[in-house]
């Protein structure tokens, strides 16, 4: 008597999910677009469009499922969102994408980055050691973004200052082409769509997961990760088909890093909140690894071959069997 209740409130979960991961991609997509024709029209390089603008568009799904799940009172969604993206924009995404084709990239052009992803996720780790995320690292970690992309920013303006008065012209132009009146839409398209899609998508995640029996943990791992990377899937298959190698590595390693600084330190800066001891032998170890293992490989190949990407994409696998 109790299924068919029980059965169409559970067809209504997918419902609400599916409609949240169509929502948070086209959020995200718009969102990407405008900030990218944005960077675009003041002169921006590639690879600092990747490394900031485009990451912190790509990020914006993690910070709003995080923030609905922190309130909602779901932590374990959120710290399972982030770093379940975190390994899978690298294992996934880079993986699959350095399969379709090698990815050049210049190792010191990402390497503070990555230092600085891997020196966040070793403080994580601590805070998951005492088994919660503090207000006053949530406050460090946000402040050290705000200066890391401040700092990315004046150097950059600096330097198409110098460019703009050698050469007016092209900076002119590009401020023709790409037009307020196109960016700042798509932009507030972005950031509307952005919340009402993770909405749908952490209430249906989290019904579906007390349905099954499985944990909202790895829930958050798993689905909302995998929901949450497709900004950067899509964001990152443009980019090889325009052959921006630059803005692809840059996406992905500038996630990285706002999901940590940004997504992790927001949420934490409003509200502390637990972190799971799960976390400690598994999870952050396993997001570690996979940035980790970019440092040797773009030091030594500057860049990422066909064997590189199997080789991330199996582990990716792998990871997803251990969770099953």
């Amino acid at each position: 008597m109790n299924f068919a209740p029980n059965y169409s409130s559970f067809l209504l979960s997918w419902v609400a999910l599916i409609s949240g991961l169509v929502l948070l991609t086209a959020g995200g997509e718009f969102l990407v677009s405008g900030a990218a024709k944005l960077a675009k029209r003041f002169g921006m390089s590639s690879l600092l469009i990747g490394l900031t603008v485009v990451a912190f568009g790509t990020s914006m799904p993690e910070l709003f499922v995080g923030l609905i799940a922190l309130f909602q009172d779901h932590p374990d969604i959120l710290t399972g969102n982030v770093i379940g993206s975190n390994i899978a924009n690298v294992g996934l995404i880079l993986g699959a994408c350095a399969l379709i084709t090698p990815l050049p990239v210049r190792f010191k052009s990402v390497a503070l980055e990555l230092y600085i992803v891997l020196a966040a996720t070793i403080i994580v780790f601590l805070a998951a050691w005492h088994g919660i995320f503090p207000r006053y690292l949530g406050f460090i970690f946000f402040a050290s973004l705000i200066f890391y992309t401040f700092q990315s920013f004046h150097l950059a303006a600096k330097k198409s200052k110098r460019v703009q008065k050698n050469d007016p012209e092209p900076q002119q132009q590009l401020r023709e082409k790409y037009s307020l009146s196109v960016i700042v839409p798509l932009t507030a398209a972005g950031l509307i769509v952005l919340p009402i899609g993770s909405n749908f998508f952490i209430k249906g995640a989290v019904d579906i997961a007390r349905y099954l029996g499985v944990s909202e943990l790895v829930i958050g791992l798993t689905l909302a990760a995998l929901g949450t990377s497709l900004p950067e899937l899509a964001s990152c298959l443009a980019a090889i088909r325009l052959k921006q190698t630059n803005i692809l590595a840059g996406n992905i390693i500038g996630s990285n890093l706002f999901n940590i600084l940004m997504v992790l330190g927001f949420c934490g800066l409003i509200i502390p909140y637990p972190l799971s001891g799960n976390l400690l032998t598994r999870d952050i170890p396993i997001m570690f690894s996979f940035s980790a293992v970019l440092l040797p490989i773009l030091a030594v190949q500057q860049g990422l071959n066909r064997l590189h990407g199997f080789i991330l994409f199996a582990a990716y696998a792998g990871y997803l069997y251990v969770l099953r």
